[in-house]
């Protein structure tokens, strides 16, 4: 029954991303009003998490940026749904890189890259960057237990021709395509809540002691793969500019948690300039440092 039901939602999602944005995004609206004023999805973790990040705010100021969320959050996910029937040349006008070219420099150095980004702005759009390059674009991700769905976000993912990575795979697959000297960018979220026994670096993130995924770090110098960082600004509601900034061409050559510290910085600069667009309602001060250690 449940896998039956899947297909049926499956199907709807289908039929959904053909209509134009001017009507997705007015049942946006809709929805937002649901998720906002009666469901009040994850009001409490949305507001502490504001609070604690910026004890500077206001009440009121804390409870706009929370609407902006909600209504960007809403957005998001009526953007990712049209990612699967929406064209290239569409595509490139909405989602522009603005500096690509920088990959033709590595591609030349014969260096594959480690990508990173957080949680903001529409991540799922950026698998279109294979649109803007030759390159193997990997993102990885996490399986969906309702395999239905899992194929569902698989394809919509692969639309423009990145490869997306089960989790578990990631090194695995790194490692084959050095091997095969083929050119990648693997693309790593990291803002990510590390299991609580596997934490093994704290930082000030947002004004709050905070456990930092290593994995990144780790992966770059292991491999020697530099790391970018993947900065996108939402320009107006459907538009979205992504600024690819390098940060280590050497992995091997910089300090322990250099490199996490780093990205995590870069991040938090980015946040503060446009809270909104960051994804509050995830549980990311699960862990409390004094407990952890």
């Amino acid at each position: 029954m449940i896998k039956f039901l899947s297909y049926i939602v499956y199907g709807l999602v289908r039929l959904i991303s053909y209509l134009p944005f001017p009507v997705l995004y007015v049942f946006s609206d809709i929805v937002y009003f649901f998720v906002c004023y009666i469901l009040r999805y994850r009001r409490k973790v949305i507001t502490d998490n504001l609070k604690n990040s910026f004890p500077e705010k206001s009440d009121e100021e804390i409870h706009k940026i929370r609407k902006e969320f909600y209504s960007h959050f809403c957005d998001t996910f009526i953007e990712t749904i049209k990612l699967w029937t929406i064209s290239e040349e569409e595509m490139k006008k909405r989602c522009k890189f603005l500096n690509p070219e920088i990959f033709d420099r590595y591609k030349e150095q014969n260096k594959n890259v480690i990508t990173i980004l957080g949680h903001y702005g529409n991540w799922e759009w950026l698998t279109s960057f294979a649109i803007w390059r030759d390159a193997n674009y990997l993102p990885v991700y996490k399986p969906l237990h309702n395999q239905v769905f899992d194929q569902m976000f698989l394809k919509i993912r692969k639309r423009f021709g990145a490869i997306p990575v089960a989790k578990d795979d990631t090194l695995r697959t790194m490692i084959r395509y050095r091997n095969e000297k083929k050119l990648s960018a693997t693309v790593l979220i990291g803002d990510q809540t590390p299991k609580k026994k596997s934490i093994s670096y704290w930082t000030k993130f947002l004004n709050q002691d905070t456990a930092i995924l290593i994995g990144t770090e780790r992966i770059a110098k292991k491999l020697d793969q530099a790391v970018v960082f993947i900065k996108m600004n939402k320009i107006k509601r459907g538009y979205y500019e992504v600024d690819l900034i390098p940060l280590f061409d050497n992995p091997k050559e910089t300090a322990e948690f250099e490199i996490s510290e780093k990205h995590t910085r870069v991040l938090e600069d980015i946040i503060k300039e446009n809270p909104a667009y960051w994804l509050w309602s995830h549980k990311r001060w699960k862990h409390k440092k004094e407990t952890a250690e």
